[in-house]
């Protein structure tokens, strides 16, 4: 869908005459007062020079349109606030008067927390349109910057940065509003009587079991998001009794692996049973003493175990004494032995976990190679774990290693040159990934046969979320800071280059009691200019704070990545362009290139005003593609092939992707890498590649029994024949014998073939390889060759016989 056509159809009432004149700007591009000057291309008009007059013109109307977004966004933002400040207000009067009431007194009544119910989802609701507001303009200017330098030739984009910057309207963090209306939601939807419960980060999390899927989520959605999850699920806070800081949702993780042989990295990457990853983990800045020693262990599922988290804690000044043996584990929980706090029982598991990980990393050499850092944002009702849902946004993979002679960390467990400033541009390129998108991570504790909320459903089914199992920060961490010392990549690594935006499915997300209407600014659908037709799916999300100065980064992130940025590609953030891979349904994502492809009637009613020559070339350019596609189709039906039976499609894969067309994409590994894809294998898979096995050597027993039986039975016939009449022939004597051997060799060659494909298959199997593990020919070929042996029994029987 082209730029313009979005902004018109997602344009709400209240914002409408606030917009970026997108049409107006577009228009003015056009009205270049130079003198005219020669296209290159012959088929295309001559054109006005743009002049400086027209750059100042432009520039000017531009800066109105920005003073008009930026002065919209602060009035709605304080409105906003203002309002979230009576509601509190509201909120503690009512539910003040509900713990206050006497004995025998009424109470607030249920109509009460009603109204105040619909005042806060408006409230949500307008945080969802502003959010909405901010983004739409934000890709409005980007677009029409970037139209401007194609279009004139005249470099606009560095300097409208700085205007930008000086009119950040696209800044504007909502973590703290969310924060406050998920407390204030969470006060009324329970009628003043919220879940308390245990919260801080690590207190009670020592051992814990969870199903967890992960799901990529497009900065795009990011707000609407939580502001969906907070109607159900309040915020999870750490310290409620301090004021909400963004250091409050900062996590930062130090991953541990053996950087000669990364033996972590690919357990975890093959799912291998028992694979192990550890990590050194701590919550808000630099400063925090508290450090989380965990390792995450991985099960397969045949072995009726569940993947498990296990996690001490160690104070920061003793971490480099515990890594290199000089601390001991007991010494370590000496003194929580003497205070009490915990059961004897808990600290056993504690040092018996200390001295597995200790031992692990002596023995086999591991030392920081990764670190990821993270804003999470948690839902969960306190002291409940049955839902949890996290949203883990501007996710940043760092180096900590000293392969390259860079001393990174030096000696210490961790470096000491960056703390939670993201998006950390004091770093060097080759040392930084900004990840593009954020995790959602939703973990359930479910009774067996117990189906997950509705809205939990609804939520990962929708637009709004990409399904990624078996996401890692660490395999993707390892896998793009390490591109020369790494060669089998995550299976999702392709996938970075594709747009994951998709249109809405089903009726899910934000409302208001009564819509806000949407309306047009505009009727005109013109078409793009024709020289814009090349422009790629651009980054559309608005910075943050820092993004300038990371946009080399970015870049050279994205080159090792092996996606070479295209000429004159911008930088926005910590996202490069992502060029959306060629195939049917591409024009369905969000904020597309301005252009779309035309159809033939449109490309022949162009050249028909360009000229009778250019019109009969490209009337016969299209008729032979026509009659091109035409004979394709029909070779394609005569030629004899096994053809799919259609099936209905359900009403839930309908719901996830839509009524269309399913169309899949082919994914090729850079060269001197592999692509893995996880393969699951448990112990019936041997078995059953040992009974197919099994069953080709029975069938092969009986080809030889029969080959056997002609044998035998043909010779004893040829001496009674012998003695009786000498007039048989020779070739009649040769009847049994020929039969035999056919039947013979079918049974050898049978035999040859299952011992090769068991195997191969045994083979794959171990390696856990994506192999074709059905048979396509086996089967048929043995099944033709043994009606050439019957047949040839046959006939050469019936000719001894004299039938013909």
């Amino acid at each position: 869908m082209k730029f313009g056509q979005q902004l018109r159809s997602s344009i709400i009432r209240e914002y409408q005459w606030h917009y970026i004149d997108y049409d107006g700007l577009k228009a003015d591009l056009k009205r270049a007062s130079g003198p005219l000057v020669a296209s290159s291309d012959p088929t295309k008009p001559p054109r006005r020079e743009w002049t400086e007059d027209d750059e100042s013109r432009f520039v000017s109307k531009l800066e109105a349109e920005l003073d008009k977004v930026h002065a919209k966004q602060q009035v709605k933002a304080m409105e906003i606030s203002r309002r979230i400040a009576v509601s509190e207000r509201e909120v503690q009067d009512v539910v003040g008067r509900l713990q206050d009431r006497g004995p025998g007194q009424e109470g607030p009544s249920e109509e009460e927390f009603m109204l105040l119910e619909e005042d806060l989802s408006d409230i949500i609701a307008d945080v969802h349109d502003l959010a909405k507001f901010v983004q739409v303009n934000y890709t409005g200017f980007y677009k029409i910057i970037k139209k401007h330098d194609k279009m004139t030739g005249w470099r606009l984009k560095p300097v409208f940065d700085t205007r930008l910057k000086a009119k950040p309207f696209y800044k504007e963090n909502y973590d703290a509003s969310v924060v406050r209306l998920s407390k204030l939601y969470d006060l009324v939807r329970t009628r003043g009587n919220p879940a308390k419960g245990d919260t801080a980060a690590g207190a009670s999390q020592g051992s814990f079991i969870r199903h967890t899927t992960k799901y990529w989520v497009h900065p795009d959605n990011v707000t609407e998001l939580k502001l969906i999850i907070l109607k159900h699920l309040p915020v999870l806070v750490f310290n409620p009794s301090k004021e909400f800081e963004t250091q409050d949702t900062a996590i930062t993780s130090v991953y541990f692996d053996n950087p000669d042989t990364w033996e972590l990295y690919e357990g975890r990457l093959k799912k291998n049973e028992g694979a192990e990853a550890i990590r050194l983990r701590w919550y808000g800045g630099m400063q925090t003493e508290t450090i989380f020693v965990e390792r995450k262990t991985h099960r397969e599922d045949w072995t009726g175990e569940k993947s498990v988290k296990a996690r001490f804690s160690l104070k920061e000044k003793n971490v480099n004494a515990y890594l290199r043996g000089e601390l001991l584990p007991k010494a370590i929980f000496e003194k929580a032995r003497k205070e009490g706090k915990k059961s004897a029982k808990a600290i056993d598991e504690d040092e018996r976990l200390a001295r597995e990980i200790q031992y692990s990393i002596l023995k086999r050499g591991y030392k920081p190679v990764c670190r990821s850092f993270y804003h999470r944002t948690a839902f969960q009702l306190p002291a409940d774990a049955r839902v949890r849902i996290s949203l883990d946004t501007e996710l940043t993979m760092i180096r900590e290693d000293n392969l390259d002679g860079v001393r990174r960390s030096g000696d210490n467990w961790r470096r000491m040159d960056i703390g939670i400033d993201y998006p950390f541009s004091q770093l060097p390129p080759g040392d930084i990934v900004r990840f593009p998108y954020a995790i959602l991570e939703v973990k359930l504790q479910t009774q067996l046969g117990q189906e997950p909320p509705e809205w939990v459903r609804q939520l990962t089914s929708s637009h709004l979320v990409e399904a990624v199992p078996k996401f890692s920060k660490f395999i993707h961490g390892v896998a793009t800071l390490f591109p020369t010392r790494i060669h089998l990549l995550p299976y999702w690594m392709p996938q970075m280059d594709v747009d994951i935006r998709k249109p809405p499915t089903h009726d899910f997300g934000i409302k208001r009691t009564e819509q806000s209407a949407t309306t047009s600014i505009s009727d005109d659908d013109d078409e793009e200019e024709e020289e814009d037709s090349d422009m790629e799916q651009e980054k559309t999300t608005p910075p943050r704070e820092g993004e300038t100065s990371a946009a080399a980064a970015a870049a050279a992130a994205g080159a090792r990545n092996g996606r070479a940025l295209p000429a004159g590609a911008d930088i926005e953030d910590q996202t490069i362009d992502r060029p959306t891979a060629p195939g049917p349904g591409d024009g369905t994502y969000l904020y597309d290139s301005d252009d779309e492809d035309l159809s033939d009637s449109d490309r022949l009613a162009e050249a028909r005003r360009v000229g009778p020559w250019a019109y009969y070339t490209t009337l016969a350019s299209t008729k032979a593609r026509a009659a091109g596609r035409t004979t394709l189709h029909v070779l394609k039906w005569l030629v004899p092939r096994p053809r799919s039976t259609p099936m209905p499609r359900n009403a839930r894969l309908e719901s996830l992707l839509g009524t269309g067309e399913i169309q899949t994409r082919r994914f090729k590994a850079p060269r001197g890498k592999r692509i893995h894809v996880p393969v699951r294998v448990e112990p019936k898979v041997y078995f059953a590649a040992e009974r197919t096995f099994l069953g080709w050597l029975e069938y092969s027993i009986y080809i030889s029994t029969i080959a056997v039986t002609l044998l035998n039975f043909g010779s004893r016939a040829k001496d009674e024949t012998s003695s009786s009449s000498i007039s048989v022939s020779l070739s009649h004597r040769k009847v049994s014998f020929i039969a035999a051997a056919a039947f013979t060799v079918l049974a050898i060659l049978s035999l040859m073939y299952a011992v090769v494909v068991y195997l191969y298959r045994s083979q794959a199997i171990r390696e856990r390889r994506v192999a074709r593990y059905y048979d396509k020919w086996g089967p048929s070929a043995l099944c033709f060759a043994l009606l050439v042996a019957v047949g040839l029994n046959f006939g050469l029987e019936g000719r001894k016989r004299g039938v013909w």
